[in-house]
């Protein structure tokens, strides 16, 4: 999140044609919960635009790639990784310990689609799981992220929005954002 260190998250395993949604939503929850940037494994050119196009609009900072070296993205990370998995420790009796490694230093967070490779979770620093029962990778980045920052990143300002959403009690909103 802005003013700390950064959060990157690595989509991997993308796959062109299937995956295009749910890329697209992983990126979005990146953004909206916190993170810096998003890196894309695979050929995800539509949802890159997707998630750009909706940070020009409603603000950021927030970054997205591509990637062609996934694995080496996380082999030479130089920070705390962390890989979402139902497989793995329970975020409740990690994530003190995630929090004061981020203080420290980045942290990458490995977001699966298809079949997530073994070194990865070798490689990994934690293998976290948010839920040990089926549940959909952006369920898992966002109760993630929201442990990670507290809360904090829903009080966020963001910077060179056009618009923004105003909160209403029902109906939906959205207005331009008057440049002071």
């Amino acid at each position: 999140m802005h003013g700390e260190n950064e959060v990157v998250v690595l989509r991997l395993g993308h796959r062109p044609g299937r995956d295009n949604r749910m890329t697209t939503h992983v990126g979005l929850t990146a953004r909206a919960l916190g993170a810096d940037r998003v890196s894309i494994a695979g050929a995800a050119s539509d949802s890159k635009a997707t998630i750009e196009d909706i940070t020009d609009r409603f603000g950021g900072p927030f970054e997205v790639e591509l990637t062609t070296e996934p694995r080496a993205l996380v082999r030479d990370w130089a920070g705390t990784v962390v890989h979402l998995t139902m497989y793995g420790q329970r975020i409740q009796d990690v994530e003190a310990d995630i929090r004061e490694a981020h203080a420290s230093g980045p942290v990458l967070i490995v977001v699966g689609a298809e079949k997530v490779p073994f070194d990865v979770y070798e490689q990994a620093d934690y293998n976290v799981g948010v839920t040990n029962q089926p549940h959909s990778e952006v369920a898992g980045l966002a109760v993630f992220l929201d442990r990670l920052f507290e809360g904090r990143q829903l009080d966020r300002e963001w910077e060179n929005a056009d618009r923004r959403v105003v909160p209403k009690e029902t109906g939906k909103r959205v207005e331009p954002v008057d440049e002071e």
